[in-house]
């Protein structure tokens, strides 16, 4: 716990205090409320910070998930040390405040994660929303999607996919746009999955995610090439010719989900001559 919140917090217990004030928060600072879940918004002594605090999903939910094939999200576990570790690495993330965890059995766990807001920033996916329309500045897009690669890349190399690995999670700090890299933060990582090594069909759900949620942005082929040549180790070399079947299968992941999600194919770009 930092020490502007143990200031704040006193004697009180933290999780007593995270279930006290997650309960107490204004309806329009609930941002999620759901399996045992609660995110809000908190402004303590002019500074906000967002809490998550995790009740307990109990043994009905854990069985439920488990029978879809799914992992549980236990508690706030998984996001602090994805946290810790993508901060490490030089990924732009949120910043900790306090954590805390208490019992040993997974349905009744109580745990919490509090971060800094972070003020001033753009989600990429609003940053980028008419892009197709009016398509910024060529350097500007080259800096978002090498930036973005360069994230995607340092967390997959060090075993964390994030399970929602959308553009609306990335967001912009449009006063850094001056940079040769921007920061560009990288957040919701409450199913973030931690292992030595990611699987590959969890590589191509991440990746075939944020390809989705780029769909609508006017992206080109050499777009395309540009997010591969910094995503992937060895450049361009390695990533048309000896794993052209595994973006072939990101590629599909994402036209799939905009059909899901939209019910028509994507409009117009580098896919649609393969479609």
């Amino acid at each position: 716990m930092r020490d502007d919140l143990a200031r704040e917090i006193g004697e009180e217990d933290l999780l007593d205090w995270g279930r006290r004030v997650a309960a107490e928060v204004p309806a329009e600072d609930v941002y999620r409320a759901r399996e045992g879940r609660r995110t809000v918004r908190l402004l303590r002594n002019g500074r906000a910070y967002f809490l998550k605090y995790h009740g307990g999903i109990g043994w009905g939910e854990i069985f439920k998930n488990l029978s879809q094939l799914r992992l549980p999200i236990l508690g706030a576990g998984n996001e602090y040390r994805a946290v810790n570790l993508l901060r490490a690495l030089g990924v732009d993330t949120m910043t900790v405040a306090a954590y805390a965890r208490a019992g040993l059995n997974p349905a009744r766990q109580r745990s919490l994660i509090v971060t800094d807001e972070l003020t001033g920033t753009v989600s990429l996916e609003d940053y980028c929303r008419d892009w197709r329309a009016s398509p910024p500045p060529f350097a500007l897009r080259q800096k978002l999607i090498r930036k973005v690669a360069d994230s995607a890349r340092r967390m997959h190399e060090a075993g964390v996919n994030h399970r929602d690995f959308y553009l609306c999670h990335f967001h912009l700090d449009p006063a850094t746009l001056h940079r040769s890299s921007p920061r560009c933060y990288l957040i919701d990582l409450h199913r973030a999955q931690l292992r030595d090594k990611v699987p590959q069909r969890w590589l191509v759900k991440d990746l075939a995610g944020l390809y989705f949620s780029a769909m609508d942005t006017g992206l080109t082929q050499r777009d395309l090439l540009r997010f591969l040549r910094h995503y992937q180790p060895g450049g361009l070399r390695q990533a048309v010719a000896p794993r052209r079947f595994f973006w072939r299968s990101v590629e599909k992941g994402a036209l799939a989900l905009y059909r899901k999600d939209h019910g028509v194919a994507p409009p117009g770009g580098p896919w649609e001559q393969r479609q």
